[in-house]
């Protein structure tokens, strides 16, 4: 099972598409909080700020977990692991639908997303293993528009249903969604594939690298500056901006449509650009669009300044991913892992800076803490670029004075 032609092509279909599936109702039920956070604040008696608090901790929850998770599991079976990790999404989301109050919703949801963390990179490790590796990229590129798709269909639908059949309907769809999966997976998904696991010896070779970890810091402070906001988008919508039940769902639609739009084109031009120069033009739309946000009145102003953003924020972490890549092969999974580890944290770092924001000043004053993270983003993405152009003379300079061996 080490190449895709080991595997009839109906077969390989059958596994791309089953955990396609599986990325999509993760990413629903990742976002579905963020989707329905009008109506689980107002179901539970809590405020935004509380809302946002379990935001947070289910991002601190899916950070942490990515890579230490990703040294538990070992070499097992991955198709029994990734059934498994459904069958937790599901279970989790069930239990949180029947959750009486907040103290009991927040500890379930910290709980049900670690699965989150087990899922999606051992999907794409899954996926890498069967392919070829002609076909590699294009298979962990497929598989992960699970979650764009997610974006931009199960966000906003989401969204419509905890504002007209609430939160508890939301999570229930989640969790129903993910047993389809969870029999998806162990149907198509063949026994037997154990991608190697990490060892010590690449975890410190990424920790000892300055690039590499300041790589990942782009990551974080990206990812921070954009749940500043994103975190709270939905309360931000109705009460900063009056939208409507079926406006929020339009404005959720219209970001994750750009951004799979943005996503596409960065995947067909980020080799012909440079990952790190497609990285750091993205950060600067993003930037721009924070920087634009007074310029917003009403509904219509507000989708023209998210435009920017939404066209670079799912094509800046695709352009993290290859630009992470093309580093290292040999060091891809540990830096994989922490990517994920990163995104996560910046979630969770950005929902608590954005509650500490409202808590002190209001919705008004949410983009100029996201655009402070993502100047900061960009500053060190342009470092980065810089540091990785001197390596690479550096190395091309020690090839040309080796002398040509002896023939």
């Amino acid at each position: 099972m080490e190449a895709e032609r080991a595997l009839p092509r109906q077969d390989m279909a059958a596994a791309r598409w089953a955990l396609l599936l599986g990325n999509f109702v993760i990413g629903c039920g990742v976002m579905v909080v963020g989707g329905t956070l009008n109506d689980i604040t107002n179901s539970l008696d809590i405020s935004v700020q509380q809302g946002g608090h379990m935001i947070a901790i289910a991002a601190l929850m899916m950070g942490l977990g990515a890579p230490i998770l990703a040294g538990l599991v070992g070499s097992g079976d991955r198709r029994r692991l990734l059934t498994a990790a459904m069958l937790w999404f599901g279970l989790g989301h069930a239990l949180c639908a029947l959750a009486p109050n907040y103290a009991w919703l927040w500890p379930l949801r910290a709980l049900t997303v670690l699965s989150a963390a087990v899922f999606t990179p051992q999907a794409a490790a899954v996926v890498g293993y069967m392919s070829t590796p002609a076909h590699r990229g294009r298979a962990i590129t497929f598989v992960f528009m699970g979650w764009s798709i997610a974006s931009v269909a199960g966000l906003p639908l989401a969204a419509w249903v905890g504002e007209r059949m609430g939160w508890r309907v939301a999570m229930g769809a989640i969790a129903v969604g993910s047993l389809i999966s969870a029999w998806a997976v162990h149907r198509a998904v063949p026994t037997g594939i154990r991608p190697p696991a990490l060892s010590m010896r690449s975890w410190r070779k990424v920790f000892s690298s300055p690039l590499m970890m300041g790589l990942v810091a782009v990551t974080a402070l990206q990812s921070t500056g954009q749940f500043t906001v994103l975190a709270y988008a939905a309360p931000y919508y109705k009460i900063g901006f009056g939208a409507s039940s079926e406006q929020i769902s339009f404005l959720f639609a219209w970001f994750g449509a750009l951004a799979l739009a943005g996503n596409l084109l960065l995947n067909r031009y980020v080799d012909r650009m440079g990952a790190a120069r497609a990285v750091t033009a993205t950060l600067g739309l993003m930037a721009l669009s924070l920087l634009i946000w007074p310029l917003a009145h009403d509904v219509t102003t507000l989708a023209m300044v998210l435009v920017p953003w939404a066209l670079s924020g799912f094509a800046a972490n695709s352009g993290q991913q290859a630009r992470l890549g093309g580093l290292s092969p040999r060091l891809t999974p540990a830096l994989m892992s922490l990517n994920t580890s990163a995104i996560y944290l910046g979630h969770a770092l950005g929902a608590s800076g954005g509650g500490l924001v409202l808590s002190h000043s209001g919705y008004g004053q949410l983009h100029w803490l996201g655009l402070f993270w993502m100047l900061l983003a960009w500053a060190v993405s342009w470092w980065a670029w810089r540091a990785q152009q001197a390596q690479t003379r550096r190395r091309d300079e020690r090839l040309s004075i080796i002398p040509p061996a002896n023939t």
